[in-house]
């Protein structure tokens, strides 16, 4: 789940301090972190199948993909109990029936709480180095746990997650079969991280037309794709297997309110980092409406206008940002292929666990 903006000072004080606990507990997990290894899917027999069209998955080399650890991390994502108030768990906000998103411009927590940002959806973010619409985090271990100890979200510290947790004896059993450990905030992340890295999408029909299926795309489609890559210019920015680059790019999106979200800024503090946010995945994009960080628009035809003027002029708007002179058939075309482009027929669905007692 995502953090509210990070403009709004946290006053609890046990927020605080359940962060620098997981923080220091995920040290040794994370002492390797961005030592990867390719998955060799022939001889992975408990990893993720990868769809066509994405690029080999890579996981941390010390969190192999199991069957077991994907399905206690499942388990632990749909798991209300990890909430203060055992009402709300990461499926909440990442909604498999939503796009892995919540269908909403912001997310709600525990006590209907809302936060400031759109809950980005987990499809493909398997592949995206940095975590979060600022990339505050690396990679999916870094961001695991800390939707459950903000007190907008899930509201629980970690240590009382553990407590928690351990309590279970269906969970006791599983952390000791997968991890051969009790319950710990490493072994969480991990398994949590675990099963997003199965929540992949491709193949769809952008990849059979690439493939050499001249059927799999419309006309309109077709014409879209030629844009997107050409005139548009889309794929400056959206590229790559999920139409990311991972990078963060000021698009003026809500720089003129009276509190501006000032995005990667509150991370690095560099002055071009103002107001940019991370490159979304485009995979399943018509699932994930409404668009931007901030939920500002509600269509993507509304998205494709908001580029097609060139964003809002503001002095860190991003280079690529131009006015596009885009026709609306020529919009329409551009969102056309989106929608009819890059919606898998294998799309990543998944029902809630049995959960352990």
């Amino acid at each position: 789940m995502k953090f509210r903006s990070l403009q709004v000072t946290f006053s609890s004080l046990r927020f605080t301090v359940a962060v620098l606990f997981a923080g220091i507990a995920l040290l040794t997990c994370f002492a390797v972190n961005g030592l990867y290894a390719e998955l060799a899917m022939a001889n992975k027999p408990d990893a993720p199948q990868v769809p066509a069209g994405l690029e080999r998955l890579k996981v941390p080399v010390n969190n192999e993909l199991t069957a077991a650890k994907i399905e206690l991390g499942k388990q632990l994502f749909f798991e209300k109990r990890l909430s203060s108030d055992n009402t709300v768990s990461c499926a909440t906000c990442h909604d498999p029936e939503k796009g892995w998103s919540n269908d909403a411009a912001f997310a709600t927590g525990v006590r209907g709480q809302v936060g400031g940002r759109s809950a980005p959806t987990i499809i493909n973010a398997a592949y995206h180095p940095l975590q979060f619409w600022d990339g505050r985090t690396v990679g999916l271990e870094g961001q695991a746990l800390g939707p459950i100890a903000n007190p907008i979200e899930m509201d629980l510290s970690i240590v009382d997650a553990i407590a928690r947790l351990s309590e279970i004896p269906g969970y006791k059993k599983q952390f000791k079969r997968v991890f051969g450990t009790k319950v710990t905030a490493v072994a969480m992340a991990q398994a949590i991280a675990s099963f997003e890295r199965t929540v992949l999408s491709g193949d769809a029909p952008f990849d059979r037309f690439k493939a050499g299926d001249k059927t799999a795309l419309s006309v309109s489609a077709q014409r879209g794709m030629d844009l997107f890559f050409n005139k548009a210019k889309c794929s400056a920015c959206h590229k790559g297997g999920s139409f990311s680059d991972f990078a963060f790019h000021n698009l003026g999106v809500g720089i003129n309110n009276e509190n501006p979200d000032l995005g990667r800024f509150a991370v690095t503090k560099q002055e071009g980092d103002r107001g940019s946010f991370k490159t979304p995945t485009l995979r399943e994009i018509h699932r994930t409406a409404p668009y931007m960080h901030d939920g500002s628009q509600k269509t993507l035809k509304e998205v494709v206008e908001f580029y097609n003027k060139g964003g809002v002029k503001n002095p860190q708007l991003d280079e690529e940002m131009k006015p596009l002179k885009l026709s609306p058939e020529e919009v329409n075309d551009i969102v056309t292929f989106m929608v009819e482009g890059l919606a898998s027929a294998h799309y990543p669905q998944f029902s809630a666990p049995q959960l352990p007692e």
